[in-house]
């Protein structure tokens, strides 16, 4: 194992009463690629900051090997002192040389000239990247990279990431962007520091397994503590078999959603029953909206420009900021029947039109042409991107429940301590200023209130912005048991995956993409389409396909794959009866004293049980959407 460069020993932080944590080790080694997890609250954000060396610590040692450079790219980079993005990229001491960072500028599409006044979120968050990358970093540290990024822009990120020779440290909400590029993980849990050797991809399983350990370890000591130890990791396990069965479910209404969508471009949907009425909420009807253009119009305002969506090589243009003509389409023919029960998301790059979508569908905005008619019954709650709803001085009870003791939870009384629970929270935080909340605690706390009130539409406009990895577990589950109707505009790929049932996908032209699924269903429907296209245009003729069937309709699966569709529901079994046994073993109170060897063992054999079991289970999903993919 090569040498770190950067390293922190017993690195310790007293904030407020006591310790933030304490007796930290953190190496980096020349090519780390090492995710940073931990609850909002854990103190992630400050502990990059002491890395990058901006923060004097109370205790502990830097070392970091000379000739070296460590970079923060932080979450909200104070600008205001600079008229200009351009001015701020370029100040200080360790500014980057003009050339590179215009290099980096022009490939990630954000105009520096720009005035630092009236940019928008996605531009400065652009610019902070340009500064960022440009001053050549051998350690960079990544506090939420890819807040208020369009997902060419994350592409991007991706991309350079990828080629980045450097090492790296990242706190990020994305799933997806975690487990492309990380290879280790540092896990920030209850003032301690844990790291492991694997990528993102395996962070579930790994915390599963330590929290199995440490109950085991509390059942030998005290009762009690074993009981706080359970809410603390919330009944991971438990959890996650539930999340198994929502994808499931999410599958199945995915599925139910395909049969009532026409084909590709083929928005109009409808019902299979006669209850049409009495089930839609929403009904658009060949709907046009369009905007007067303007030069430079920030990408995050309802006046979009030019589509990003390509993946990019080498430039995603100027962040979709561009003089255009007159009354530009922004949405165009669209039509679609939103039913009860809907999880909606809504994805394009920045500009595209997606709030423009988001507010024709809720009736702020009417359409030029066509019409959008409401449910008298519809009721919202929007929970937008901006999270100005609370002011810093109200106490968290005041935010839930008007001063008092218990909260009106959609018609039902709860204590305000149980419903804190509930999103996760300390219950001794009741009578916490807001101000006193990490930014993640207070968007957690803005969803605990306005998920208490009853309605039946929610509206969520970037709703994992500052949201730590176990808020949008819960967020998750939330909106999975939402008897409601639900619209969701993201740019977390894993989060509208594991979410929502219909994509609705807009590229910048007006065209708005109907597609049953996720993220993933819509972007293999545009590779799909992008391939047609290409092959048109270079003059190929399309195969031949049989009359009034689907081209799936000779496809099968592969030898393999249909193996491992029947034969792994019953290995599953087979692992859980062996873990069951395991476990029943281990909960003879007198075996770790009597024969320590044996309880070690068994410890061991369940934690190689529990891997196979999570590959089975991940096997067995994939072979079935394939299946469920060629209509089977």
């Amino acid at each position: 194992m090569a040498a770190p460069i950067l390293s922190y020993e017993g690195l310790g932080l007293i904030q407020g009463e006591g310790w933030l944590f304490r007796g930290l080790d953190v190496h980096i080694g020349p090519r780390d690629r090492l995710a940073l997890i931990g609850r909002n609250g854990a103190g992630k954000t400050t502990l990059l900051k002491c890395l990058a060396g901006l923060i004097d610590t109370d205790e502990g040692r830097r070392t970091l090997v000379p000739g070296r450079r460590v970079v923060l790219l932080e979450q909200d980079p104070a600008m205001g002192a600079y008229r200009t993005l351009e001015e701020w990229v370029l100040a200080g001491k360790d500014a980057p040389a003009a050339h590179e960072a215009a290099a980096i500028a022009t490939q990630l599409g954000i105009d520096l000239t720009r005035e630092t006044a009236t940019a928008s979120g996605g531009e400065r968050r652009r610019a902070a990247i340009v500064r960022a990358l440009a001053q050549e970093p051998d350690v960079l540290l990544l506090d939420e990279p890819t807040n208020h990024l369009d997902l060419a822009a994350i592409d991007w990120l991706e991309d350079w990431l990828n080629r980045f020779s450097g090492a790296f440290v990242v706190i990020s909400h994305d799933r997806t962007f975690l487990t492309r590029l990380t290879k280790s993980c540092l896990w920030l849990d209850r003032g301690k520091m844990r790291r492991a050797e694997i990528g993102f991809g395996g962070f579930d399983a790994w915390t599963e397994r330590v929290y199995d350990e440490e109950a085991r370890a509390a059942e030998k000591l005290d009762a009690k503590l074993k009981l706080e130890l359970h809410w603390l990791q919330r009944g991971v396990t438990a959890r996650r078999r539930r999340n198994q069965g929502r994808l499931a479910k999410l599958n199945e209404m995915r599925a139910t959603r395909a049969a009532m969508i026409g084909g590709p471009g083929v928005a109009k949907l409808g019902l299979a029953r006669d209850d049409v009425k009495t089930k839609t909420v929403i009904d658009a009807e060949w709907v046009t909206k369009r905007f007067a253009s303007k030069p430079f119009v920030s990408s995050e305002v309802e006046t979009p420009a030019a589509s990003t969506e390509q993946r990019p090589s080498t430039s995603l243009g100027t962040n979709g900021e561009r003089g255009e003509s007159p009354n530009r389409t922004i949405i165009k023919d669209f039509t679609l029947r939103v039913q009860r029960g809907d999880r909606i998301g809504i994805v394009g790059a920045n500009g595209a039109g997606k709030t423009t979508l988001l507010k024709l569908l809720t009736g702020e905005i009417q359409p030029d042409e066509g019409r959008i008619t409401q449910a008298k019954t519809l009721s919202g709650i929007v929970i937008d991107q901006q999270r100005k709803l609370m002011s810093p001085d109200k106490r968290v009870r005041d935010v839930l429940a008007d001063g008092g003791d218990w909260i009106e939870v959609r018609g039902a009384k709860k204590h305000i301590k149980g419903y804190l629970k509930e999103f996760l929270f300390d219950p001794s935080l009741t009578d916490a200023p807001v101000g006193s909340l990490s930014g993640g605690e207070r968007s957690r706390l803005l969803l605990a209130r306005e998920f208490a009130r009853d309605a039946n539409l929610l509206v969520l406009d970037e709703p994992t912005n500052d949201l730590d990895l176990e808020t949008l577990d819960l967020l998750q589950e939330v909106i999975a048991d939402y008897e409601g109707t639900v619209l969701i505009v993201s740019h977390d790929r894993d989060f509208l995956d594991r979410t929502v049932t219909i994509t609705l996908g807009l590229d910048g032209s007006g065209k708005v993409d109907v597609v049953a699924g996720g993220y993933e269903d819509w972007a293999k429907r545009r590779a799909s389409s992008t391939t047609k296209t290409g092959a048109k245009a270079a003059g190929a003729a399309p195969g031949p396909r049989p009359s009034g069937a689907p081209s799936s309709g000779n496809r099968k699966l592969s030898f393999k794959d249909q193996r491992d569709l029947d034969r792994l529901p019953g290995e599953i079994e087979k692992i859980e009866a062996a873990i069951e046994a395991d476990e029943a073993a281990l909960h003879d109170p007198d075996l770790f004293t009597r024969d320590r060897a044996k309880f070690e063992r068994l410890m061991k054999h369940v934690a190689k049980l529990r891997e196979e079991k999570d590959a089975a289970e991940m096997r067995w999903l994939e072979v079935a959407e394939m299946a469920e993919g060629l209509g089977r």
